[in-house]
């Protein structure tokens, strides 16, 4: 376990911004950062990023919190392995305490698999190097393929030995079960035995985006027309080929930085084009490209260039797939490689700068050049050429901006030498029928919900609730709790003075003297870390929940400290009405939600009282009730007055 002061030295050293920016491009927006929502599928950012309060929150879907349950939510990381992720970033050393046997076997499988990948790929690395095989025949052909030592140690390259079973039994030896080792897809079973899944293959890491290896691609080296060239990691708890995307981990800076992704089909393509200088290039892992892999891309950039050979094949596997890419709002170029060429030995035969050269000037439209050429196989044939005009037309009716979509349907009518209006008829069309009904349908988007919903009293009146007022309470605690307000008080004379109290305490003490709680669970628990700190004389700081190991700490912190509107001084200006700002107005919020709270809690008492009252079998009883009923309105008059409501 982390000990609490590393705790405490990692979260201050952490920058929030700097963590989410590495999975999400960030773009400044006023004193907070914007960008795509990596938890859902979104064209317009609602992901915020506030580097003043150390938060992200996004207002679509909800997601939120601090850069610890940023790893934990995207990269899957265990709370303690996100905080040694942050460690290692910003270098700070970290204690530990040895963790209890409980602690030990809450390990779960998912970490177990994240354990043995990066356990497999050390010894695929260390056989590579120092195994004599590894040396003589793995070693040898990636020489040969003209990888360089520091390329092949920065894609982590590794090699399985054809021996049956070496890994299994180094695993084994190690204390990996066999279960796991099955699962995980490093090893497979027949008869009873295990043996290895990769023999006689160069290793492939396949890492996050974080660089955690999830899985392993592997190529055979031994001519074997009974084995496939290629064997990649099945699917499991970590490893999902249809959302991983190959190099991302290296390539996603200069991807960001660039504003281009570049998009090969295979490993030794990445390779190859990061040896040649050109870094932000990755490949779909062997797959077709998925909506999620499309995804993963438009996080750090809108614009996708497909690298492909440009023999038949590859013409074909380049079409594949940018309907899909123009669906999800992003631009899409082209590349051709000259017949028998791809990247990888196109990278290998010329000279960087030539290769980068090649790759500026041969870059063309998708859609420009998918008209050139279904033109030139149309030829003069008009039932062939009108099949060719809808064909184009479905693809420009994709394109979501009206403005890229107008100038494609210009250019493409110049070409297909057609009236432009018949080209936008086409279009509008196909976007009427398929494309624009979506639109108006609500994405699948995971909505935060009310995190403890509201305790059922079977006495009270179920219009009677206190959700949002606990919320209300608990926010003034979480925005201003250290914050002092001026109070009106009486000394020991009884003469009038005003005194200074942090809100936190005049809170804490105005509830507890009150004997209040709160219903919702969470508020509850947040209510009581302020009251242990407040005896203390301390108050908790936001970081406290913020990174909190109870995700509904942290969720219902987000939700009450983040939002994403703000009254414009220019609409302000314009309209002649000038609004204080709350934080320029606490001590009356703070007053006024007291209140309302205390209100609401009495109304709710009434409510029961009366129900009571109705069930009364005697006198006395009868007389208790009434007495009660007759306190707890005068109270609610009280509080009511105080707000300026009128009530029954």
């Amino acid at each position: 376990m982390i000990t609490p002061d590393t705790i405490g030295k990692i979260l201050d050293a952490t920058r929030v911004e700097e963590v989410v920016g590495e999975f999400v491009k960030l773009k400044k927006r006023g004193i907070n950062l914007i960008g795509l929502c990596p938890f859902h599928n979104e064209k317009t950012p609602s992901f915020h990023v506030s580097p003043v309060k150390g938060i992200y929150k996004c207002f679509g879907c909800g997601k939120a919190g601090s850069a610890v349950s940023f790893l934990m939510e995207h990269e899957q990381y265990s709370y303690p392995d996100a905080l040694r992720y942050l460690a290692r970033k910003y270098q700070v050393e970290i204690e530990e305490e040895k963790p209890s046997e409980e602690q030990q076997i809450a390990i779960d499988e998912k970490e177990a698999l994240f354990n043995l990948t990066a356990f497999a790929q050390k010894y695929f690395e260390d056989t590579l190097y120092q195994s004599e095989e590894g040396k003589a025949i793995a070693m040898l052909y990636l020489k040969e393929r003209g990888f360089s030592l520091e390329t092949i140690k920065k894609f982590g390259l590794g090699y399985s030995p054809g021996q049956w079973d070496n890994f299994a039994r180094y695993a084994a030896k190690n204390g990996y079960k066999k279960e796991l080792l099955i699962k995980s897809g490093l090893v497979k079973e027949s008869d009873h035995q295990i043996y290895d899944t990769f023999r006689s293959r160069i290793i492939f890491p396949v890492h996050s985006v974080s660089g955690r290896v999830l899985g392993f691609g592997a190529r055979l080296l031994i001519s074997d027309k009974n084995k496939p060239k290629y064997l990649n990691s099945p699917e499991n708890d970590i490893y999902h080929k249809s959302k991983i995307l190959y190099g991302i981990f290296h390539s996603r800076t200069a991807i960001a930085k660039l504003d281009n992704c570049l998009l090969v089909e295979g490993y030794t393509d990445v390779i190859s084009m990061h040896q040649a200088g050109i870094e932000n290039v990755i490949a779909s892992s062997g797959t077709s490209l998925t909506a999620d892999q499309i995804r993963l891309i438009r996080r750090y950039t809108s614009n996708i260039t497909l690298l492909f050979d440009g023999d038949p094949a590859g013409i074909k596997a380049a079409f594949r797939g940018v309907d899909m890419i123009l669906s999800e709002g992003l631009n899409v170029r082209l590349v051709l490689f000259p017949d028998g060429e791809d990247p990888d030995s196109y990278a290998r035969k010329y000279r960087p700068v030539e290769v980068q050269q090649f790759i500026a000037e041969n870059s063309v439209d998708f859609i420009s050049f998918k008209t050139k050429l279904l033109l030139n196989e149309a030829q003069n044939d008009p039932i062939k050429k009108a099949s060719l005009i809808k064909e184009i037309a479905q693809t420009i009716a994709l394109v979501a901006d009206p403005i890229t979509r107008s100038l494609y349907t210009r250019k493409c009518s110049e070409m297909l030498q057609i009236e432009e209006s018949l080209l936008i008829d086409e279009t509008n069309r196909i976007r009427r029928k398929k494309v624009l009904p979506a639109e108006f349908e609500q994405s699948p988007i995971d909505v935060a919900p009310e995190y403890i919903p509201e305790p059922q009293h079977p006495t009270a009146s179920k219009n009677v609730t206190n959700g949002f007022h606990e919320k209300e309470v608990i926010r003034m605690l979480l925005q201003y709790g250290d914050r002092m307000l001026e109070l009106d008080a009486l000394d020991d004379l009884g003469k009038p003075i005003i005194v200074s109290v942090r809100l936190a305490d005049f809170v804490v003490e105005d509830l507890s003297s009150d004997q209040l709680t709160f219903d919702n669970e969470v508020c509850q628990k947040i209510h009581q870390i302020f009251q242990y700190n407040i005896q203390n004389a301390e108050v908790p700081a936001l970081r406290v929940f913020t990174d909190h190991p109870d995700a509904l700490v942290r969720q219902i912190t987000m939700s009450l400290i983040e939002t994403p509107y703000q009254l414009s001084e220019n609409w302000q200006a314009k309209h002649h009405i000038y609004v204080k700002p709350e934080s320029e107005n606490i001590k009356e919020s703070l007053l006024q939600i007291l209140y309302a709270f205390k209100l609401k809690r009495i109304d709710r008492m009434i409510a029961d009282n009366q129900i009571k009252l109705s069930n009364a079998v005697d006198e006395s009883e009868l007389t208790g009730f009434l007495k009660l009923d007759m306190e707890l309105k005068s109270k609610r008059k009280t509080f009511a007055d105080a707000l300026n409501r009128i009530i029954p």
